[in-house]
């Protein structure tokens, strides 16, 4: 856990670069686990997620696809494996690589239907900064898991590309690809 014991420094005050997502990205000082497996009840009260650990929501979105549900052992040591390959990589915290990239790959403007009487319309809305996290935690951990189905690279290195693209904001990146593609749609139906 050498890696993960890295939250409890960072102090992302000068370096989270949206205000709006200060609130719900928890990596400040009081935040800081070894672990990400902190086995609260985060599902109790609305917004109680927003106090999970920024790194636990990543390995609960790699759990899903029925085979490894539950498999929290597993995920945290992806997660690991990940961020000792993004370090490796970008010589930078790799907590603040994926803060960035969650920064990044969150959509800020999304389209939604709004319909009476069987006419049903798209309507563009913007996006809150907590939905924006939660997207993008999901769009990360899907492009990592679409990206390591049928091929020789792990899971880790799928997961620690997709965040090092998300973070620089380069198409490459799945999450990033979802975000344009959402943002175009909804500036489509201003």
């Amino acid at each position: 856990a050498e890696e993960l014991d890295l939250v409890s420094e960072t102090r992302h005050g000068g370096r989270n670069k949206d205000i709006a997502l200060e609130d719900y990205v928890a990596v400040k000082l009081q935040d800081g686990v070894y672990l990400p497996h902190t086995a609260g009840r985060y599902q109790m009260k609305r917004f109680r997620k927003a106090q999970m650990p920024i790194v636990e929501r990543l390995v609960d979105s790699l759990m899903f696809h029925g085979r490894n549900s539950g498999k929290k052992q597993l995920a945290v040591r992806v997660v690991k494996h990940a961020f000792e390959i993004i370090h490796l990589l970008t010589d930078e915290n790799p907590i603040q690589v994926y803060v960035d990239a969650l920064i990044n790959s969150g959509p800020r403007e999304d389209s939604t239907r709004v319909g009476s009487a069987g006419v049903v319309r798209r309507q563009a809305v913007d996006v809150s900064p907590f939905r924006r996290i939660n997207q993008s935690v999901y769009l990360i951990s899907i492009g990592a898991r679409e990206a390591s189905f049928r091929s020789i690279k792990t899971i880790a290195e799928c997961l620690a590309d997709e965040i090092i693209n998300a973070s620089k904001g380069s198409s490459n990146s799945y999450a990033i690809k979802k975000k344009d593609e959402i943002e175009r749609v909804a500036k489509a139906n201003r």
